[in-house]
C-alpha cells in the first residue's frame, strides 16, 4: 500500500515510502520513536495535500525565506519575520497583515523603519517565492512617511572632519570619509575596498557596487592617492581597515562630536555630498551620473540638484541681463523700399 513509513539509520527515523507516485525518503530528525510516527504523518499528509492542491496550499514563509536567501537575497531583517511568519502557508498572509506585523515587531518605531525592515523584505520573499511557482504574487502599500531633505557637505565640513581625525590619529577613518565624499560611493561599498583593489598609479579603485554585484571603476583625487599610500595595508583586508559599517558610522560621529561640526550620517556625508556639490561645482548631470555610478542624470537631476535660492538666482540673472542690453547700443533697422 502506497504511503509512508518510518525507517531507522543510525539511530535518526526517516520517512520513506511513495505518495502520488512519488518515492519519498526525507530525514524526520528525531530519534524518539513516538514523535516520528507522529512527523511523519504529518508528512504524508502534507505530500497528499500537494498532490491535491498544489504548491500554494503547503509551501511555508519559513520555506520561502531559505528559497530567497539561498538564491541571494539580502538576510538583514529577515529574522524576526521569520519568528513572525514562522509556519505560516505562504497563500494566506495577506498585505494587511504584514504591516500590521511592522507595527507589531518594531512598535513605536517610524514608518520609513517598517517599510525598510518589514514591507521591502516580506514583499521580496514573497514574490520570490512567487516565481517559483509557491504561490500567487503579493502587493503591500508603504506606509507614508515624511520626506527628510539631506544636507551635503561642504568643503569647510570635509576640512574639519579630517583634521580632527588627524588629531586623533584616525587616518583610515579619514581615508574612508574622504573617499565617500570624493567618490560617491555607499559606505557598504567602501568597507568591502581590498588593497588589491586599488591602483594608485592609475588614480583607480575597482569598487563592487551592492546592488548589481558587478565591478565598476572608481576615479580618485590626489589628494587621496596621499591618504591611501600612506596607510598600513594587509593584503585580504579591509582598506580602511573596518570589515563593517556599522563600525566606521561610530566612528565618524564620534569624530564629527570632538570637532564640534554637524552630525553627517555616511550616505549624506558620501553619496550625497559628492552629487551636490559636483553640481554646484559646473559638472553637468551626466557627468554626476557617470562618476557616481547612478543608473540615469534625471535621477541625479530630481535628487541631488538643490536650489534653495532659485527664484532669487534668476531674478539676478534678469537683472544682469537687462543690464547688459541697456549698455549696449540699440540696432538701426535698415532701410527698406517697398515696392508699389
Amino acid at each position: 500500500m502506497p504511503g509512508l513509513k518510518v525507517q531507522w539509520r543510525n539511530g535518526v527515523a526517516y520517512a520513506t515510502g511513495t505518495v502520488a507516485g512519488n518515492r519519498i525518503r526525507e530525514s524526520l530528525g528525531t530519534r524518539d520513536k513516538a514523535l516520528a510516527e507522529e512527523l511523519r504523518a504529518q508528512l504524508e499528509a502534507r505530500y497528499w495535500k500537494r498532490h491535491s492542491y498544489g504548491e500554494e496550499a503547503v509551501r511555508t514563509f519559513d520555506e520561502a525565506v531559505t528559497a530567497y536567501v539561498t538564491a541571494g537575497g539580502e538576510n538583514l531583517f529577515l529574522h524576526p519575520l521569520l519568528e513572525h511568519f514562522k509556519g505560516r502557508v505562504l497563500g494566506t498572509i495577506k498585505p494587511g497583515e504584514i504591516q500590521n506585523a511592522a507595527r507589531t515587531i518594531y512598535p513605536g518605531r517610524k514608518p520609513a523603519t517598517w517599510n525598510r525592515q518589514v514591507i521591502v523584505p516580506a514583499r521580496a520573499v514573497i514574490n520570490h517565492a512567487a516565481g517559483l511557482g509557491w504561490c500567487a504574487p503579493i502587493k503591500v502599500g508603504h506606509f507614508k512617511t515624511e520626506k527628510v531633505r539631506r544636507q551635503a557637505a561642504n568643503r569647510a565640513w570635509l576640512n574639519a572632519f579630517l583634521g580632527q581625525a588627524d588629531a586623533d590619529e584616525l587616518p583610515h577613518v579619514a581615508a574612508a570619509v574622504l573617499f565617500m565624499w570624493g567618490t560617491g560611493a555607499r559606505v557598504s561599498e567602501a568597507v568591502r575596498i581590498l588593497p588589491e583593489h586599488v591602483d594608485l598609479h592609475r588614480r583607480l579603485v575597482l569598487l563592487e557596487a551592492t546592488k548589481t554585484d558587478e565591478w565598476a571603476p572608481c576615479y580618485i583625487t590626489n589628494e587621496l592617492v596621499v591618504r591611501l599610500a600612506n596607510l598600513d595595508k594587509q593584503e585580504g583586508s579591509p582598506i580602511f581597515g573596518y570589515a563593517s559599517r556599522f563600525g566606521l558610522y561610530s566612528r565618524m560621529r564620534a569624530v564629527c562630536r570632538r570637532a564640534k561640526i554637524a552630525w553627517h550620517p555616511p550616505h549624506e556625508a558620501g553619496r550625497h555630498s559628492y552629487a551636490t556639490n559636483a553640481l554646484a561645482m559646473g559638472a553637468t548631470p551626466r557627468q554626476v551620473m557617470e562618476g557616481g555610478r547612478w543608473k540615469s542624470a534625471r535621477l541625479v537631476l530630481e535628487v541631488y540638484a538643490h536650489a534653495d535660492n532659485g527664484g532669487r538666482d534668476i531674478a539676478d540673472m534678469f537683472d544682469t541681463d537687462l543690464a547688459q542690453s541697456k549698455s549696449k547700443p540699440a540696432r538701426k533697422p535698415r532701410n527698406s523700399r517697398r515696392r508699389a
